[in-house]
């Protein structure tokens, strides 16, 4: 019997999945760092890269060179890879206002595809590629690091079984102090920093966490409406999009708080969860505390099912799991651009957006 994520991540304790064969992907772009993180994963033997797709010369010399890649496996546009190569699937490190390109050449193909957050910039380009995916029946998938946070597992399969009581507010703090502050790479900055090719700054690189994982949370529930405030603290550095944003979901029974910032004094990504009786913070990865009343108690973590996006995707591709309205689901992530769209409408109209 098939698995839903939600399933295996209750069953954490149990034994890990069994490893498949590495897969065998097609790299659609370069440009955002978080290739690095596949780079290593390569290294590590965890995936076959088939083939990558990046027309800039100068950033494929340079990732040739750092870590040791064959000419043989690069070409200069999707298309061409496409008719060279069929992947298990396709990654795309590529800006998201591109995603929905990748779609349109992998989905008639029937190769999946996982993009890196969020989904798309818009809600009509997150329309169009679920319409894609469905047509041609492929797994449309987006990766977030939280997801894999062993803190944000443990926590959602104890909200599930009400060790807090019922959900009432939620507080998720994302970002660092600047992209260009932190050294992303000039590749990464120039789309990352434009209004079209990301969607927004903050709101948008970071505010998407957030929504992803309250989604989650609320059962794949959209918020009835959306309140945005955003900010541009450091208009030389980004003088095109905000550089701070506060994002509230309203629900039926619960209030959400999204407070996504390029100006936070060090990199956090933490996640709190108020119950009727009781309290969760995920602070990192790795530390989880809960308070019923007094104190704050440590949690023990259990080893998650999954720890990295490889593994996941690999058992979604083999019908051992079905994404569901899991973090990585295409389900979920339509919502997550609702609720951005929602959010950039809202501060710059000055008001609550009703979806």
């Amino acid at each position: 019997m098939k698995k839903t994520f939600l399933t295996l991540l209750a069953l954490a304790f149990l034994l890990p999945v069994i490893s498949q064969q590495p897969l065998k992907v097609g790299v659609a772009g370069l440009s955002h760092d978080h290739a690095l993180g596949l780079m290593r994963q390569y290294k590590d033997g965890k995936v076959i890269l088939l083939g990558i797709a990046e027309a800039d010369t100068a950033l494929t010399g340079r990732y040739k060179r750092r870590f040791q890649l064959p000419d043989s496996i690069f070409y200069p546009s999707l298309a061409i890879m496409l008719q060279k190569i069929h992947p298990d699937a396709v990654l795309a490190y590529n800006p998201v206002y591109q995603h929905i390109d990748v779609v349109e050449a992998c989905a008639p193909k029937g190769i999946s595809v996982m993009v890196e957050k969020p989904l798309a910039t818009t809600v009509a380009q997150a329309s169009r590629m679920a319409e894609l995916a469905r047509k041609y029946s492929i797994q449309l998938l987006t990766n977030y690091e939280t997801t894999w946070y062993a803190s944000n597992q443990q926590l959602y399969t104890m909200v599930k079984s009400q060790t807090i009581g019922d959900v009432r507010k939620m507080v998720v703090h994302d970002g660092h102090e600047g992209p260009k502050e932190i050294g992303c790479s000039n590749d990464f900055l120039q789309w990352l920093t434009d209004p079209v090719k990301n969607g927004g700054g903050a709101i948008t690189d970071f505010g998407c966490y957030g929504a992803n994982l309250m989604t989650w949370l609320m059962n794949g529930q959209a918020p009835v409406a959306v309140t945005a405030v955003t900010h541009q603290i450091k208009p030389s550095i980004y003088p095109k999009v905000d550089d701070d944003a506060t994002i509230v979901l309203d629900y039926a029974n619960a209030t959400g708080i999204i407070e996504a910032s390029w100006n936070w004094p060090f990199s956090i990504k933490d996640w709190e969860v108020f119950g009727k009786t009781g309290y969760l913070h995920a602070l990192n990865p790795n530390t989880l505390q809960q308070r019923l009343k007094t104190s704050y108690e440590p949690v023990t973590l259990q080893q998650p099912v999954y720890t990295d996006n490889l593994q996941y995707l690999s058992d979604v591709l083999h019908g051992k799991v079905q994404p569901g309205k899991d973090l990585s689901s295409l389900e979920n992530n339509l919502i997550v651009v609702r609720i951005l769209e929602a959010a950039k409408k809202s501060a710059k109209e000055g008001k609550r957006v009703a979806l």
